[in-house]
């Protein structure tokens, strides 16, 4: 049975440089025998988490009716969660965080339906290098989240694209790096 992945578009920017590696890590899983679907958030009118914890009281269905409506099943059906980002404000982009905050409805006392899937993140920064980027900040994040919710971290990759919305498009090393994430990710038991 092939690894069914779900890939997060996190970036406002259409043709981003973090959506140019989510879309290599999909090449890389599909091109290993994985299935990958990619899904643009920022598309999506999706709202911040109310705290309400109506989700936690009944079978992780969120009270909130909006885009994310569509994205819980595909997240339920996947063993796979790659996120990608870019670096805003030495942090992960505003649409992913409220996504995150979102899918502590997958994470009910009744199922927690992100538990024993992997995550892994392809991240994109305009410093000179992920620590001074921020990216380092996001990885954290990113590992502690995992070990909260009992996910696998199956790793990032990441590049320098900054404002230049094709830098990452040409960089083939770095797409060559993203693909073979992908590649790993498909390979996991």
């Amino acid at each position: 049975m092939s690894k069914k992945a779900v890939i997060i578009l996190s970036s406002p920017r259409k043709g981003s440089n973090s959506s140019v590696l989510g879309r290599a890590v999909a090449e890389g899983l599909a091109g290993a025998g994985g299935q990958a679907e990619t899904i643009d958030i920022f598309g999506l009118d999706i709202k911040p988490c109310l705290a309400c914890g109506n989700c936690q009281r009944n079978g992780g269905r969120c009270s909130q009716v909006d885009g994310m409506h569509t994205v819980y099943p595909r997240l339920r059906e996947a063993s796979v969660l790659v996120l990608a980002t870019p670096v805003y404000m030495f942090t992960m982009s505003g649409q992913l965080k409220t996504f995150l905050d979102r899918c502590y409805a997958l994470m009910n006392p009744e199922n927690n339906g992100l538990a024993g899937k992997t995550m892994a993140g392809a991240i994109s920064y305009g410093a000179d290098d992920l620590e001074s980027s921020g990216a380092g900040n996001i990885v954290q994040s990113l590992q502690d989240l995992c070990r909260f919710i009992r996910m696998t971290w199956g790793g990032f990759v990441h590049g320098r694209g900054g404002q230049d919305r094709e830098a990452l498009a040409k960089d083939e090393a770095v797409l060559g790096e993203a693909r073979a994430l992908g590649a790993r990710l498909a390979a996991l038991p």
